[in-house]
C-alpha cells in the first residue's frame, strides 16, 4: 500500500513547497485537501480515506476528491503506478492533477499581508473592492479599499481559457490580460446551465485593447454547471470561472460599474513603500497636468501628451489643433479632479488606466463628466496616451 504514497505525492513533489501555518488560505476545500495528503504522506491511508469522504460530504461533485477516493480504495487491492489509477480519460486525469497542484500551491502561498498587487495603484473612494486574477496560479484575489490602501480579503480557485491568457483574437480560447470593470450582473436563472448561479460581464475589449487590435467579446466571471463543483485550471473559452459557492461569495464584493477586475499572467507584488512611491509619482504627474490646464498655457498643457496619443477619433496633431483653438477663447479655467482611480495594466508596457470625475469650469463653458485616460512612461516621464469618456 506504500505505492500510493509515492504515486499521489507526485503532486506535492511537483512544486515541493513547505506548508506555513501563517500563510494558508481558508477558502474552499484546499485546507481539507492538505489534510488528506498529509495523511497519505504518513501512510495513514484509512485516515486519508475518511478525510476524503468527509470532504465529499461537503463538496459531493468535487471530481478531484472523487478521483483521490478511487485511488485510495484501489490501493487496498493492488499497487498503484500513478495518480489517477481508476479508469478515467487520460486528459481528465491530467486536468485533475493540474487542479490539485494549483489548489495546494495556493493553500501554501497565500499573499503576504505586507505586499500588495502592483496594479492597485489607487482605488477610487467609491470602489469598495477590487478583483485581481492570477491565471498561472488559477486564483482570484479580492482586496478591500482601506482608505486608499488595498487589504487582502479573500481568494478563490478560478479557471481560465483553454489556451491560456493574453487574448488577442475572437475565438482564440484565451483569457484577456489587462484592466477591466464589471459592467453588469446576470442572474443564473436567465442563463444556460453552463454559467451556474450567474455572471459578471466585464468590458473586454477596453479602449486600450481596441487600440492594439484585440478582438472578441463576451468575457465574463461566472459559475459552473450544477452537476460540477469546479472545472480544470484551463477549461473556458476565455472567461474566468468559479465554483458556484465562490461566485456567490464574490457577489458580496462586486459593485456593478465600479469594481475593477485586473487579469494577469502572474501577479507582481510590491511592498507598501514601493507601492506608495509609484502612486505618488503618478499622482504628481496628474496634478501637474491639471495645473497646467488651469494656467491656460496651452503648450505647457499639451506637453503632457505622448507622441503616440490617440483619443477615440483624434491623433496627437488633431488633438493639439483643437485644444489650441479652444484655448483662444478662454479668459479663465478651473478644473477639479475627484474620485481618482489608478490601475496599472499587467505586462511590460507599463500602461496605467486613470479614471476620475472631472469638474470643468471656464468663462464660457461648464461641465461635469467621468473621464478615462491611459498614462505611459515616455522618456522617463508620465504622459497621456489616451483620453476619452469613461
Amino acid at each position: 500500500m506504500k505505492h500510493i504514497v509515492s504515486c499521489l505525492l507526485v503532486l506535492l513533489a511537483a512544486f515541493a513547497l513547505p506548508a506555513s501555518a501563517a500563510t494558508v488560505s481558508d477558502n474552499g476545500p484546499e485546507a481539507d485537501l492538505e489534510k488528506v495528503f498529509a495523511a497519505i504522506d504518513q501512510n495513514q491511508l484509512d485516515v486519508a480515506l475518511d478525510r476524503t469522504e468527509a470532504l465529499l460530504k461537503v463538496y459531493p461533485n468535487f471530481r478531484l476528491a472523487n478521483l483521490i477516493k478511487g485511488d485510495l480504495l484501489l490501493a487496498r487491492a493492488q499497487p498503484l503506478t500513478t495518480f489517477g489509477n481508476v479508469r478515467a480519460d487520460k486528459a481528465q486525469i491530467a486536468d485533475l492533477r493540474d487542479e490539485a497542484i494549483v489548489r495546494l500551491r495556493a493553500y501554501r502561498e497565500k499573499p503576504n499581508a505586507k505586499y500588495v498587487p502592483r496594479y492597485l495603484m489607487q482605488m477610487g473612494a467609491d470602489q469598495k473592492y477590487a478583483v485581481v486574477v492570477d491565471t498561472r496560479r488559477a486564483r482570484l484575489y479580492v482586496y478591500r479599499n482601506d482608505n486608499g490602501t488595498p487589504r487582502f480579503v479573500a481568494d478563490f480557485y478560478a479557471s481560465h481559457g483553454k489556451a491560456g491568457a493574453e487574448k488577442m483574437f475572437e475565438g482564440d480560447m484565451k483569457t484577456p490580460v489587462g484592466v477591466y470593470h464589471v459592467v453588469s450582473q446576470i442572474d443564473g436563472g436567465k442563463l444556460p446551465e453552463l454559467y451556474g448561479d450567474g455572471a459578471f460581464p466585464i468590458n473586454y475589449p477596453n479602449p486600450w485593447d481596441k487600440r492594439l487590435g484585440r478582438t472578441g467579446y463576451g468575457i465574463w466571471l461566472h459559475g459552473v454547471p450544477y452537476d460540477t463543483y469546479s472545472r480544470p485550471p484551463k477549461a473556458s473559452e476565455g472567461c474566468v470561472v468559479l465554483a458556484n459557492q465562490d461566485f456567490n461569495a464574490l457577489s458580496n464584493y462586486v459593485q456593478v460599474g465600479l469594481t475593477p477586475v485586473i487579469i494577469s499572467n502572474e501577479i507582481e507584488w510590491l511592498n507598501l513603500d514601493d507601492w506608495q512611491s509609484e502612486r505618488t509619482s503618478l499622482n504628481a504627474a496628474i496634478e501637474a497636468w491639471r495645473q497646467d490646464w488651469e494656467s491656460r498655457d496651452v503648450e505647457r498643457y499639451l506637453a503632457h501628451y505622448a507622441r503616440e496619443f490617440k483619443s477615440d477619433n483624434q491623433n496627437l496633431a488633431q488633438w493639439k489643433q483643437r485644444k489650441r483653438a479652444v484655448g483662444q477663447g478662454k479668459s479663465w479655467i478651473k478644473v477639479g479632479i475627484n474620485r481618482v482611480s489608478m490601475l496599472r495594466s499587467p505586462g511590460n508596457d507599463g500602461v496605467v488606466e486613470v479614471i476620475f470625475e472631472q469638474e470643468y469650469k471656464s468663462n464660457n463653458f461648464t461641465d461635469t463628466s467621468r473621464k478615462r485616460q491611459y498614462w505611459i512612461k515616455e522618456n522617463g516621464q508620465w504622459r497621456i496616451a489616451y483620453e476619452g469618456a469613461a
